[in-house]
């Protein structure tokens, strides 16, 4: 089956909201076998959103549209559709019961605007949206199946869970694919490719490897549409971990920071942070995880040298010796964290994260990561590159996966 995604909404084009909604669409389908075969955005033009249903008509067998289904007069999606399945709005009374419950329960008001979300094309069939008032809606044309749906992301994917798919899997008897992702920190792409040649050319063909790799980390997915060889997947993770033991992270769809709470927790160690170019990034990573404060103490954003000499007790003579970006500095203020703190382990960044600052000897991208155990510490020097945000996002992930290394006694990399 192949599928068509059209997102609507003059804030994909200009860059005010990022379409996340797509890729998450992509991903999902991808689990029951279906292909999306292509993905566009548009804006509030009424023609253009026309002329889309019908390019998409020709070549898929599913339309699916995100946005445009609001109660103003730039939320189109609703008008297209009548015009082109040659159809009108209608009065729906179980749309209207449900948008006004769903107001009531929030304390809201049912007013001209909310009404007439009931209002749908007469040939659809409503999708209940428990999280807002535009219905998704279903309509079909020449055996294809056109679904729109609330440009809410949340919205969006309740309704695909919860209504969308088990019709599809009714409609089409949709088989599963199964995927193993494989979360590695510390190899570049290409790299991990070369080390896993010869694993890679022994698949056999029903096993598919991806390699998808952001900053800092790269995944592995191995994927399999016969639910069958689940456990010829498994056997094929346990040979990577032979491969490359020490830079994979997980294998349960986890990230870094949810791995270092879950370590802290079963050796029951503290954690503190003392951030300097990363300015609390690495802090806020580990916070996200709920139930962190049975492991992490707290931290210093110690941006400038005042605050290293200060609080953190880094002395003037040895920033002004090795400079605020040095091994010297970064061992310092993860040693003098866990104290203050009073930790068992302590994570240091000091680095140029760009776009200015870099010099000869510590060009932009430089970054001093340190991991202090007690009154022991150890120390890394990278180069990230020159991209701020970049620099600043993988100097967060590499320097818990220090941590990660340090407490599983694995070699820094």
């Amino acid at each position: 089956m192949k599928v068509e995604i059209i997102s609507i909404g003059d804030e994909l084009l200009i860059g005010q909201i990022v379409n996340t909604n797509a890729s998450w669409l992509g991903q999902f389908l991808n689990n029951y076998g279906l292909t999306t075969n292509k993905c566009i955005t548009i804006g509030d033009n009424l023609l253009q959103i026309i002329d889309s249903f019908e390019e998409a008509e020709k070549d898929c067998d599913i339309v699916i549209i995100t946005g445009g289904l609001g109660p103003t007069k730039d939320d189109l999606t609703k008008e297209a559709l009548c015009k082109y399945f040659d159809t009108k709005l209608i009065f729906n009374e179980k749309v209207f019961e449900q948008v006004k419950t769903f107001l009531e329960n929030r304390s809201g008001t049912m007013n001209e605007l909310n009404s007439s979300q009931a209002m749908i094309p007469e040939n659809s069939i409503p999708l209940t949206n428990i999280y807002g008032t535009a219905p998704g809606l279903w309509i079909e044309k020449h055996n294809k199946i056109f679904i729109a749906l609330p440009g809410v992301p949340y919205e969006m994917k309740t309704l695909m869970e919860n209504e969308v798919i088990p019709r599809l899997i009714k409609r089409f008897s949709l088989g599963e694919i199964f995927h193993k992702n494989i979360l590695t920190i510390g190899i570049a792409e290409a790299l991990l490719a070369e080390k896993l040649k010869e694993f890679e050319n022994s698949l056999e063909p029903e096993i598919k490897l991806a390699y998808l790799p952001s900053p800092g980390i790269v995944k592995l997915r191995l994927s399999t549409y016969n639910s069958l060889n689940k456990e010829l997947i498994e056997n094929k993770v346990k040979q990577i971990f032979d491969i490359i033991p020490e830079y994979i992270v997980s294998t349960e769809n986890e990230n870094i920071n949810e791995v270092i709470g879950k370590l802290l927790i079963k050796n029951q160690k503290t954690i503190s942070t003392a951030e300097s170019c990363t300015g609390g990034s690495i802090s806020k990573m580990i916070t996200a995880v709920p139930g962190s404060s049975e492991y992490y103490n707290g931290s210093i954003i110690a941006y400038s040298n005042k605050v290293k000499e200060e609080i953190l007790r880094v002395p003037n003579e040895i920033i002004s010796k090795y400079g605020a970006v040095s091994q010297q500095v970064v061992e310092l203020m993860a040693l003098n964290a866990n104290k203050i703190f009073n930790t068992d382990y302590s994570l240091a960044t000091s680095g140029i994260a760009g776009p200015t600052g870099g010099t000869k000897d510590k060009p932009i991208g430089t970054v001093w990561i340190a991991v202090a155990e007690n009154d022991k510490v150890i120390s890394k020097k990278y180069l990230f590159g020159d991209i701020r945000e970049r620099n600043i996002e993988k100097a967060s992930i590499y320097a818990l996966n220090m941590l990660r290394l340090k407490i599983l006694n694995f070699s820094i990399i």
